[in-house]
Formats: C-alpha cells, structure tokens, sequence
C-alpha cells in the first residue's frame, strides 16, 4: 500500500498556547514511528467562523467555505488519519476546532483518529471523550490509545522538551501503531467502495 498520510491538528488558536510545543512534539514521535507522511495543521492559519452554512454538511458535503478555509479542506480530505492535539476548554475542546470539525464531513468519512490531550488537571481527557462522541457521528473511528499531558507546564522545560520522555514517547508509539492498523484498513476499504 501506499504511504498514508497523518494530519497533526494544533486544536488550541489561543494566544499564548501551548499546541504548537505538544504537537512539534508529536510530530517526532511520528517521524520516527515511519508509517506516515506527517502534516502539521495549524487552525490558526484558517478563517473559521463560528457561523455554518444554512444546509448542514451531512445534506451538502461541499457547501460553499471561505477562501480563508481552502488549504484546510484540501489538507483534510487529503489526509488518512488525524492526531488532535487539544486542551481542555471548561470541561470540553476549544471552539475553533468544533468549528473546523463541522464545517467538513466527508473529510472525516471512515478515517482513523488519534488523540493527544494536555491540560492543567485532567491532561486533555476532558476533551478527549467528547470528541470521540463527535467523531463517531461522523462514521470515523477513534483509536483506544491516546497521549495525555497533565499539568504539561511541569513536564516540558524551557525549551519545549520533556524531562522524562520515555513514558510518553512509548504511548505514543502505541498509539501510532494503533492509528497505522485502522488508516490503513480504513484507506484499502475506502478504495475497494469506490472501484465496486
């Protein structure tokens, strides 16, 4: 098969966040695990409006987006599986990334789903779990692993490194092979639907 295709999403367009140093992070991991082509997505970078179109996507699956949303669309559909890294916002995830979530639908559309959580208490899990409530709606599939960073401002120095790495990166390993198995099931059966 050919090389699948990873989108590390930065959840969090907060000034000051964290996202960049845990997903810069992830995206070693990934570089080393070697089962993908690693994409970085910053939903900073996007024009997101809270505001969705009339009909939702389920009914129009590429209603008309911003300009601003282009290089997000086609870097999403592109993709064959996801890594979201996200905070916890009040108990759930930050608006921009339910907001970059549904203004697409089939981009999500039988694709594998990772996690990487970090927060002050619950290390993203908060998150987490309402996220894989959302993603099920949109026929993917959410992988068991996930990596999560409690209290993340103790664990990271200055520099945007971990001072104890191993137990991490080994999770995350676990969870890469996790997301490699379902991509690439996911990828072959898309392309056995589409040629029958």
């Amino acid at each position: 098969m050919s090389s699948l295709r990873l989108a590390v999403i930065i959840g969090s367009v907060r000034e000051g966040r964290f996202g960049p140093t845990v997903a810069a992070w992830f995206a070693e991991q990934a570089a080393r695990h070697g089962g993908f082509e690693v994409d970085v997505i910053d939903l900073a970078d996007a024009e997101l409006p809270l505001a969705l179109p009339a009909v939702p996507p389920a009914m129009e699956p590429n209603p008309p987006r911003p300009a601003g949303m282009d290089d997000l669309t086609a870097r999403l559909a592109a993709a064959d599986a996801f890594v979201i890294v996200t905070p916890d916002y009040n108990r759930s995830y930050p608006a921009a990334l339910k907001a970059a979530i549904d203004w697409h639908f089939t981009q999500w559309d039988a694709k594998a789903i990772g996690f990487v959580g970090y927060s002050g208490g619950s290390g993203g899990l908060l998150a987490i779990e309402h996220l894989r409530q959302v993603f099920n709606e949109l026929n993917a599939h959410t992988v068991r692993e996930y990596v999560s960073f409690p209290r993340y401002y103790l664990l990271f120095d200055e520099a945007g490194r971990l001072r104890e790495p191993d137990e991490p990166a080994a999770a995350a390993q676990t969870m890469l092979g996790q997301l490699r198995w379902w991509a690439g099931a996911l990828a072959a059966a898309r392309t056995a639907s589409v040629a029958s």
